[in-house]
């Protein structure tokens, strides 16, 4: 099931989609909840959305409505993993922002940080580089997992059963910022700099991972490519590093790191300016086509 958070006449709502260009609202069977909530209690609602997905007689065009991202109101900051692919670990080691680099470039442990609850922007939404004083707007395209389940992940529990779903994000970033801070938080948690989605595909719908490929684009130019088996720390190991000692909520989210392509990877760095077009994209998840401005 794809479960997409849209805003039609001023409301939003959540809802279904159906063969990728039709929206079932869900909203009347589930009420005025966010998506978050949603998975929180989706052990009762299983069926009343399967039935309002079975019985719906109105759709509305996914053209017709605005997107947010899925899980619009995290209920905490997204946790971010960086430096999770070999070759983005080099990349970023020798570019000399990486303030991690004297450790090795590629970590021996997943380096866990995280972007606040303000950064989560829609899918098509507007990226604002001013809100970076030093022009140094980067890109990072991301697999990104949801929890659906409440607790700590223990050596006994099995970690996909904390999985829900998955998604995509931008890891945008200026990285003078990262590089001036040492720590990631406001290079990384600027406002609006997480775009998400488009849509929520439930675990059921991706049993297998490792072949699915993550691209990104810039005005149209391939900046990023990689399977996700080319993850340094696969999916089951970061939620146990999480979750281990910090106790998951439905609705959190784990973007999982970016392959190499980065701006910074280029000599000079090719930043994000102003008009430009970031796609990110997997399929069947969707994609996130979000301009510069």
């Amino acid at each position: 099931m794809k479960f997409v958070t849209f805003e039609k006449d001023g409301q939003r709502r959540v809802g279904a989609l159906r063969d990728d260009d039709r929206i079932v609202d869900l909203t009347p069977a589930v009420g005025e909840r966010g998506l978050a909530a949603i998975i929180g209690a989706y052990a009762s609602l299983a069926e009343p959305i399967a039935a309002a997905i079975e019985t719906a007689k109105e759709t509305f065009d996914v053209n017709d409505v605005t997107l947010r991202a899925p899980v619009d109101r995290p209920p905490r900051n997204v946790f971010c993993v960086g430096k999770n692919y070999h070759e983005h670990a080099h990349e970023f080691a020798k570019s000399g922002f990486d303030s991690s680099a004297a450790a090795g470039a590629v970590p021996a442990a997943p380096i866990i940080f995280s972007k606040p609850p303000t950064a989560v922007s829609g899918p098509y939404a507007d990226i604002d580089v001013s809100l970076d004083p030093t022009g140094t707007v980067d890109y990072e395209a991301e697999f990104a997992v949801v929890i659906g389940k409440a607790g700590r992940c223990t050596d006994a529990d099995d970690p996909w059963s904390f999985v829900f779903g998955y998604t995509l994000v931008n890891d945008v970033t200026s990285r003078e910022l990262q590089k001036h801070h040492s720590q990631w938080l406001l290079g990384k948690g600027i406002d609006g700099f997480c775009p998400m989605g488009p849509a929520l595909l439930t675990r059921d719908e991706l049993p297998v991972l490792d072949d699915l490929e993550i691209t990104c684009e810039v005005n149209g130019e391939v900046r990023q490519r990689s399977p996700l088996k080319n993850l340094i720390f696969d999916i089951p190991t970061l939620i146990r590093t999480i979750g281990r000692s910090i106790s998951f909520e439905p609705g959190d989210v784990i973007a999982t790191g970016t392959p190499a392509g980065v701006g910074i990877g280029f000599k000079p760095p090719k930043y994000l300016k102003p008009g430009d077009i970031v796609t990110v994209a997997m399929s069947p998840i969707g994609a996130l086509r979000n301009r510069v401005v």
